[in-house]
């Protein structure tokens, strides 16, 4: 997908900030949010930088988009499940680039490949960032993203209405990140207790470890962003908050760890609840 450097700011009665603007205003916001992570555990301070990241104005849930899940009866890819919620949505906008592969001047994974905002206020963002697209477009944007290893997140924070102009609650975003680049990913293994429930897990999906599988090798523990693997008697063990992305189970040699749900269904019923808990998305179908 290339990027039309042709489009302009122009028309701001009718929409929000350009993409100009937002390159200008990622680049000074980076690094407070970057040392807000940082300090999010130190005495006094975690108070003042609280605010910033508390629930319900900063919530994310990942979903991994490449990894088959076992269920029951049969194999359900979670990606279909992205699919089913594109689906179920009228307005989809597509961001020619990744905001934050774009800030980090980094070309793998691919910085074409942009985040995804849905919802009646996407109609505010300025067509420098993008375009409205159809469920079509979308379903092939989502393959893009799983063939380039990324995650989706769904995500519902402040900072993006705030940037874009927009209304909170008629705001969701789809995000393909990686785990070096992302503003949400990065950063979190220390973090404090105003960052504890920023991410949370799908109800209906389970991450399981076998012991019999598990040599230890500590791959799992390297690779998770939020610090919820952990080595016990030379076995891993999931911690609570674990959010459920699927990293773990890409790189276990061994095949030790794998996603489970009890049907795709559910896991869908799960993530639709979840999205109606932090916002005014319409979703049809449900």
């Amino acid at each position: 997908m290339a990027i039309s450097h042709q489009k302009t700011d122009s028309a701001p009665q009718r929409y929000g900030p350009g993409r100009n603007f937002i390159i200008q205003a990622v680049k000074l916001a980076w690094p407070v949010i970057k040392a807000g992570k940082k300090l999010s555990n130190f005495p006094v301070l975690r108070w003042l930088i609280y605010p910033f990241f508390m629930r319900p104005y900063n919530e994310v849930s990942s979903i991994p988009l490449n990894i088959d899940v076992q269920g029951p009866d049969h194999v359900v890819m979670p990606r279909r499940i992205v699919k089913r919620l594109l689906a179920d949505v009228d307005d989809i906008f597509i961001f020619d680039e990744c905001i934050c592969r774009r800030h980090n001047n980094v070309t793998s994974p691919p910085p074409m490949i942009g985040c995804m905002a849905l919802g009646p206020a996407i109609r505010r963002i300025h067509p420098s960032h993008g375009r409205i697209v159809t469920t079509q477009e979308s379903f092939h944007h989502v393959d893009r993203a799983a063939e380039a290893g990324l995650i989706a997140n769904c995500a519902h924070v402040w900072i993006d209405p705030a940037s874009f102009q927009t209304r909170f609650h008629d705001l969701m975003f789809i995000c393909y990140c990686d785990d070096t680049n992302c503003l949400y990913r990065t950063d979190m293994k220390n973090r404090g207790a105003s960052l504890q429930g920023a991410y949370q897990r799908l109800p209906g999906l389970a991450v399981c470890v076998d012991a019999g599988k598990c040599e230890g090798c500590g791959k799992c523990v390297e690779r998770c962003f939020l610090a919820e693997m952990a080595l016990v008697n030379g076995k891993a063990l999931i911690g609570p908050s674990c959010a459920g992305c699927g990293r773990c189970v890409e790189n276990c040699p061994n095949g030790a760890v794998a996603l489970n749900i009890k049907n795709e269904d559910g896991l869908y019923a799960d993530l639709v609840q979840w999205i109606k808990g932090v916002s005014h998305l319409p979703i049809k179908n449900t």
